[in-house]
């Protein structure tokens, strides 16, 4: 077909609408045509407008008018403000559209602002029944459980037994740290916030008991048909709580941390090991959830003690190492001395057990647990930096250490602490030597008789440290002389400090101890009787408290005084030993001596008055209830007969 015979056609759809459905009899239903307002927004979904601005508008409309344009047709204006008021036109065109729009989107009533529907996706039906499905199987889920709710509130209500689930639960949320993870109640048992570094576990579950009203309402009928049959009243039962904590295995169970002093035995490698998870569930039997959870708290404190006990066991360097078996920790105190240390955690309950045994030392258990929650607060607590930019941690001594110029020895002892065990054990040896002394000072004071031996402990002592004043009287005479000592006891030692001045450091053996008192007896006995002769006018010519004569003394030496009455004619020589007994033995002598004779060799008479010999005088058989009473009779006598 030639160019100039061409005819232009325009191919447009037919206007058939598409068909929605057919039914079974063949009948066809044609989707209804889209209205205007629809063609319209389908039409302008297809505009792209962030790429079409006024300007590129204008700029395609100035390239068409320039290509239609033809040159030589080119009139230039001849109004010199032509440009201006073209300007001003389209300026004044835009304003004008432009309020049409607001006027349009603000009253609502010209047109009416549609988003662009987008073309639905393809939906089977099949996956909408299944997610109906599903839909409507959750919200009957949650409705049941809200009916499962309501009866078992209902059921608690009308049991009295049955304590309310939130009160309880706001109780527990009193006394110990809760928190909702998910659709569970979580705590915690652990001291991490009060500064514990132990790395077990302390979690336990809180839950609803959800049977305990059916379980006591079955109790109830059996109890009621067992008291028809026997005839006998049931008592009413108890209230039984709503919530259930649940434990780890781990913690159940009671524990406590035993500490024994004893002496070395043949049984040094023994240790009872309990496994953790068999028997029944002590705490299940204690009824109450407080209960429950102070016994799981008390086993996780425990536990965190002795781990820190036997990790410090293993890496101090002990001139006797110590050693750590199973649940038990063994060190030396003192030679022959052992404290043992064990943990103790009993998950069943048995009455035929034998209980705890009367050795153990509640003192040492309660410092152990000060010493651990010590600890615990030094962690928490660090001192505060003086000044405030100054680094946190080091203590206010070591602070001033620079200030003050301290020296190396003193940097190194601001160095050193003492760990939780070598506390523990420092305390130990302390009492053992606090009781050592007591039993010391107690045989003596029951075994001497005279003098009298009376101990005065200080009521403020320190873990490692006591004191004692040991007075030695005579009955009666106390007014004349009293001999004091004062022993502080250590760790391992003991300090003496006698009335003189004198000090005197004693090892840990108690028969130095009991040498020195029966040394500060007899030094007592002597100056007493020297403080009685003066009162009674006799003459103190020589006193010893080392008398270097007659056999050798096993304790100490002897001590001697020699005394002359007022007329010099009589003369007592005192004579005491450092025995267990206390040995006393008293001579006297007179002049003029009745078997003088003169002779060529000494003719004067008066070398008759030199006294004669001494006799010794059966001091048993004097009258008297003490040493000095019966000297005190003895110089009485001795000066009538002179007179």
């Amino acid at each position: 077909m030639s160019l100039t015979g061409s005819v232009n056609v325009s191919v447009e759809t037919t206007c058939e609408n598409q068909i929605q459905e057919i039914t079974y009899d063949g009948t066809e239903i044609y989707q209804p045509p889209p209205t205007l307002s629809e063609t319209l927004a389908r039409c302008a979904a297809k505009i792209d407008f962030s790429k079409t601005s006024l300007d590129d508008l204008k700029k395609e409309d100035k390239s068409v008018d320039d290509d239609t344009k033809d040159p030589s047709l080119f009139q230039p204006s001849l109004w010199p403000w032509d440009s201006v008021r073209t300007k001003l036109n389209d300026a004044f065109t835009e304003v004008c559209v432009l309020s049409d729009v607001i006027s349009i989107a603000k009253d609502k009533r010209y047109l009416v602002l549609d988003p662009v529907p987008e073309d639905p996706d393809e939906v089977k039906p099949i996956v909408q029944v299944y997610s109906r499905k599903k839909a409507l199987g959750q919200a009957a889920q949650v409705l049941l459980s809200g009916a499962e709710r309501l009866r078992n509130s209902h059921s608690e209500q009308r049991n009295r037994n049955v304590t309310d689930f939130h009160i309880e639960l706001l109780r527990l949320r009193q006394n110990w740290r809760l928190k909702k993870v998910s659709n569970a109640i979580i705590g915690d048992l652990s001291y991490r916030t009060a500064g514990s570094k132990f790395g077990m576990s302390g979690t336990f579950e809180v839950t609803k008991a959800e049977e305990i009203a059916d379980d006591d309402a079955t109790g109830m009928g059996s109890n009621a048909g067992s008291s028809g049959n026997n005839g006998m009243p049931t008592q009413s039962p108890k209230t039984t709580s709503s919530l259930r904590v649940i434990v780890p295995a781990e913690l159940q169970g009671v524990a406590y941390i035993k500490v024994i002093t004893q002496k070395d035995q043949e049984d040094l490698c023994t240790a009872n090991v309990n496994l953790m998870g068999h028997g029944p569930n002590i705490t299940q039997q204690a009824g109450v959830w407080q209960k429950t959870l102070e016994f799981a708290q008390n086993v996780l404190f425990c536990k965190e003690l002795f781990s820190q006990l036997a990790r410090e066991a293993i890496q101090l360097q002990a001139p006797i190492p110590h050693v750590v078996i199973g649940n038990q920790i063994r060190a030396t105190l003192l030679p022959g001395i052992q404290l043992i240390i064990s943990l103790c955690h009993s998950t069943t309950f048995d009455s035929s057990q034998p209980g705890p045994i009367n050795d153990h030392d509640h003192v040492l258990e309660h410092s152990l647990h000060q010493l651990l929650r010590e600890v615990h607060h030094k962690n928490s607590h660090h001192p505060f930096p003086h000044p405030t930019s100054g680094p946190l941690g080091p203590s206010k001594k070591r602070m001033l250490a620079g200030p003050k110029a301290a020296d190396r020895q003193s940097l190194l002892e601001m160095t050193k602490s003492q760990t939780i065990l070598e506390q523990i054990i420092a305390q130990a040896q302390h009492i053992f030597m606090r009781k050592r002394t007591q039993y010391v000072l107690d045989t003596l004071a029951r075994d001497v008789k005279d003098p009298q031996i009376v101990s005065h402990w200080n009521a403020m002592n320190s873990p490692t440290m006591s004191c004692v004043k040991i007075n030695i009287v005579t009955h009666g005479y106390d007014t004349i002389n009293r001999t004091s000592l004062v022993i502080h006891v250590k760790e391992r030692s003991l300090k003496c400090i006698c009335r003189d001045g004198r000090v005197m450091h004693l090892s840990y053996e108690p028969q130095e101890l009991r040498d020195l008192i029966l040394c500060q007896i007899n030094s007592h006995q002597i100056s007493c009787l020297l403080n009685l002769a003066r009162c009674m006018a006799w003459t103190v010519l020589s006193n010893s408290n080392n008398l270097g004569i007659g056999k050798v003394e096993p304790l100490g030496n002897a001590s001697s005084c020699l005394l002359a009455s007022p007329n010099g004619d009589r003369m007592i020589a005192v004579q005491i030993r450092c025995d267990p007994q206390i040995d006393v033995k008293v001579y006297i002598a007179r002049s003029p001596r009745p078997d003088f004779i003169p002779n060529p060799l000494v003719p004067e008479k008066f070398w008759e008055n030199l006294g004669g010999h001494f006799k010794e005088v059966r001091f048993d058989k004097i009258e008297g209830k003490s040493f000095l009473n019966k000297m005190e009779f003895l110089m009485a006598a001795l000066t009538s007969n002179s007179v």
